[in-house]
Parts: structure tokens; C-alpha cells; sequence
């Protein structure tokens, strides 16, 4: 059932005293995009005709086919408490929709919603709690984005230690302003590092939320004199920033991957979801860890997964099986970072969790050792391969993949594609300043 109709949204926003209203979308690589219209274009906002030019946004369509227009989910109408209280600011997330009527195929949101009915037409609902960390860094003295910070924090640490704290508490009660029900937060590993995790959601609530969560973090972090950023591994030597995504699927509003007569609790479906999982995640990579960088965290030694696996106890393989059971019994994929694209990432997570059930597959046995400390040996005789180590890897498994290309559409598939095929070119023709240290004076 529908969160809002037309009507409560005429009412909400004379009786709030909304003045604009931003029409959010997200580009192919998940970052928000809007336009911005006062409460006078509203009706024109709520019939959807609003336009805006497709063009310019790379990688959705050439100038000749440039008028699209913001198609705006009612539901997910919200108030930014962070603006003035007097001519209010509020939002809609978007669908993107082509001059004659149609989807536009690429669309991030559509093309998760596309998995999702999937999943429903199985008679599934899909459940999702992402976990999102990010560093809190200064800025410099020009306003700009540093990797500057005087703070020394460890996991869990508290003020005066954490200098983020203040910053963070008005994150999680923004948040809750906006409807995020805050589960935990707190300090994480590396020094500025945090986390803040909210509560699951269906699959299409939970893509929202996530970029509305980046939206909110970064807007406050300013308002406390630091840039909140999730990039993968902003700085050498320390533990870089994930965004594990913990999921599950109903059916008849019962939790399938509980089945307390199987071993550990588990069900067939999530076992076999399991394995689709681990089947695709070379394709996948690219998608759920999309940045050069994001290799950089998916290294040994810093708690990241590097290993194709699964465990029903430790946390050093690629998918975990939390403790909790009953209702709770969810799956942990570990490699994605908040680099991604959370409706391209969930896409991809579902479609071969999905493709695993419909196939029957069977993953390999759970592995309960820390795959950190085995030998090659013993890595090798367990059949435990690895995450592909670099972008260039995981875009030679993305173009191999019929998979992919199934779930993401020709339009996305071909145009992600050739972005990050120039995306790691460019890298690989950089020469860093580790290379300038290391050789130059040695050759």
C-alpha cells in the first residue's frame, strides 16, 4: 500500500510550508542528480511532466533523444530538516521515463525494480540491511575535501577520542527525522573512521535510503567543519570503508532461509542463494566495488574480504552466516563498498541469489577457518579462489558475463562498460609518486 496519495501531498506541503521541492534521480554510478522546482510547479511535478535534458547526464542518452522526464514516487516525499523551517525544502526520488511513456532502460532504479519483480512473481520479497562506513576528514583551509585528521580513534572509541562524535550524533538524529529507524552507530577501526547502520528494509526502500544516507552524512559533516566521503581507501596503511549488505527473502512474510531441521539453521534457498552469490561475485565486482580504489581495500590484512568463500562462524571469507537465527537468519555479503551503486549493487546481489534457487546450485562447504592464516596449499585443495584484485580484472569478468548483461540491460551494460574501460586506462597511464620514490633514482 502506498505510503502517500496526490492529495496528502498537496496537503503536507501547504500545511509544512514547502517553498521547493527537488526531483532527486541517480546517474549510472549512483550519485544524485535533481531538479529543483518551487511548490507552484507542483501539480505539474505531481502528473509527471516535468523534463529535464537526458544529455547531460553521461551515459544515459545522446542529444538527439535528449527530452526525458522525472516520473516522482510519491512515497518517498520528505522534508529536508536540515533547510530552513520557513519555506521548507523537500524532496521525491524519481523514476526516469523517455519521451513516449516508456521506462527508461537506464534507469539504476528501474533496473533494480526489475529484479525485484522477479523476485516477487517467485513469490518473494527481498529484504536488505546495508552496514555504511565512511571517514569524517578536514577540510583544508581553501573549504576543500583533505585526508587531513588529527584524530587517533580505534574501533569503538568515545570523545574526546573520537572527534567525530558530536558530528555523528546529528547524523543519526537527521536520519531519524527522516524516517531511518538507527540501529547502532559508532567509531570504526581506522582513525576518523565511522559506521551507522539502519534498519532493513525491502529492497527499492533500502537503494533509497542509502543515497538519501549519503545526502544527509555529507550535508552535516559540512555543518561541523569536515567532509564525510565514502571512498573506498582513502588512505594507505589503515582499513578502508565497506558497506556490507546483510539480506534475506520472504515469502508469506516468513523468513525462507531459516529452517531450523537443516544444519546451522539454514534453508536449501539459502544455501543455494549462497551459491549463486559466490558464482557471479567475479562479474559482480565491478558493479559492487566499482572504483580503481576500491581494490585497494580488497587486500589482505585490513579485515576486507580477498576470498571466495562462505562460513557459517568467521568473518574472513567473502559471505558470512551471523549468529542470529529465527526471523534474523540473513546472509552477509562482505566485498561491496559505498562506492557502489546501490540499485545497480542490489540488482546483481538478487538476480544471483535468485539464479541459485531457480538452478539448485550447491555452494562448496562452509569454511570456519581464518582463510588469512592457511597456506596456498590449503587454500588450493579447498577450491578457495579470489575477488578479482584489480578494476581491470573485474571488467574482464563484467564483459564476459551473459549474466550481467541480463540483469543490467544492453544500455547500462555497454555504457558502465566503456566508462570504466577509460576509468582504468586513465589509471593505468598515471605515474604515482610510490613509483617516483621507488625507481628513480634506482634506474
Amino acid at each position: 500500500m502506498s505510503r502517500y496519495t496526490k492529495k496528502d501531498i498537496l496537503r503536507l506541503v501547504e500545511e509544512e510550508d514547502v517553498e521547493f521541492i527537488r526531483l532527486q534521480f541517480t546517474d549510472m554510478y549512483g550519485n544524485l542528480k535533481n531538479v529543483a522546482v518551487t511548490t507552484s510547479q507542483l501539480n505539474k511535478v505531481l502528473n509527471n511532466q516535468c523534463m529535464f535534458d537526458g544529455s547531460s547526464i553521461e551515459g544515459f542518452v545522446p542529444v538527439e533523444e535528449s527530452d526525458m522526464y522525472l516520473y516522482p514516487d510519491l512515497d518517498t516525499f520528505e522534508i529536508f530538516p536540515w533547510r530552513p523551517q520557513q519555506g521548507k525544502v523537500a524532496r521525491f526520488i524519481c523514476d526516469v521515463y523517455c519521451s513516449d511513456g516508456k521506462p527508461f532502460e537506464g534507469d539504476p532504479r528501474y533496473i533494480l525494480k526489475k529484479v525485484l519483480q522477479e523476485a516477487k512473481e517467485m513469490g518473494y520479497t527481498f529484504q536488505v540491511g546495508p552496514e555504511c562506513e565512511f571517514f569524517l576528514f578536514n577540510l583544508d583551509q581553501d573549504g576543500l575535501p583533505s585526508t587531513t585528521t588529527q584524530e587517533k580513534g580505534t574501533y569503538f572509541d568515545i570523545g574526546p577520542v573520537d572527534y567525530g562524535e558530536n558530528a555523528r550524533r546529528e547524523m543519526v538524529l537527521t536520519l531519524e527525522d527522516l524516517g531511518f529507524e538507527i540501529e547502532a552507530s559508532h567509531h570504526e577501526v581506522a582513525p576518523a573512521q565511522h559506521e551507522i547502520d539502519f534498519r532493513y528494509e525491502d529492497g527499492l526502500k533500502t537503494a533509497d535510503n542509502i543515497v538519501t544516507f549519503k545526502m544527509a552524512v555529507r550535508t552535516i559533516a559540512r555543518r561541523h567543519g569536515m567532509h564525510a566521503t565514502f571512498m573506498p581507501k582513502p588512505k594507505s596503511g589503515v582499513n578502508g570503508s565497506g558497506m556490507h549488505i546483510n539480506m534475506s527473502l520472504l515469502k508469506d512474510g516468513k523468513n525462507i532461509f531459516n529452517d531450523e531441521s537443516k544444519p546451522n539453521g539454514l534453508s536449501d534457498e539459502a544455501t543455494q542463494f549462497i551459491a549463486g552469490l559466490m558464482k557471479h561475485i567475479p562479474s559482480m565486482a565491478a558493479i559492487t566495488n566499482p572504483l580503481v580504489n576500491s581494490y585497494k581495500r580488497l587486500v589482505p590484512g585490513y579485515g576486507a574480504p580477498v576470498y571466495i568463500a562462505w562460513s557459517k562462524t568467521n568473518r574472513s571469507p567473502l559471505i558470512r552466516i551471523p549468529s542470529s537465527r529465527g526471523e534474523n537468519t540473513r546472509v552477509e555479503l562482505r566485498s561491496p563498498d559505498s562506492a557502489a551503486n546501490p540499485y545497480l549493487a542490489l540488482a546483481v546481489c538478487l538476480a544471483a541469489g535468485l539464479e541459485g534457487i531457480k538452478q539448485k546450485l550447491t555452494p562448496p562447504a562452509s569454511i570456519d577457518k581464518n582463510i588469512f592464516t592457511m597456506t596456498e596449499e590449503e587454500k588450493k585443495e579447498l577450491g578457495i579462489t579470489n575477488l578479482p584484485g584489480s578494476l581491470g580484472e573485474a571488467l574482464q569478468e563484467y564483459e564476459a558475463s551473459d549474466f550481467i548483461k541480463k540483469v543490467l540491460g544492453s544500455h547500462m551494460y555497454e555504457n558502465y562498460l566503456k566508462v570504466k574501460q577509460e576509468e582504468w586506462i586513465q589509471y593505468r597511464t598515471q605515474v604515482s609518486a610510490w613509483e617516483v620514490n621507488q625507481y628513480l633514482d634506482r634506474y
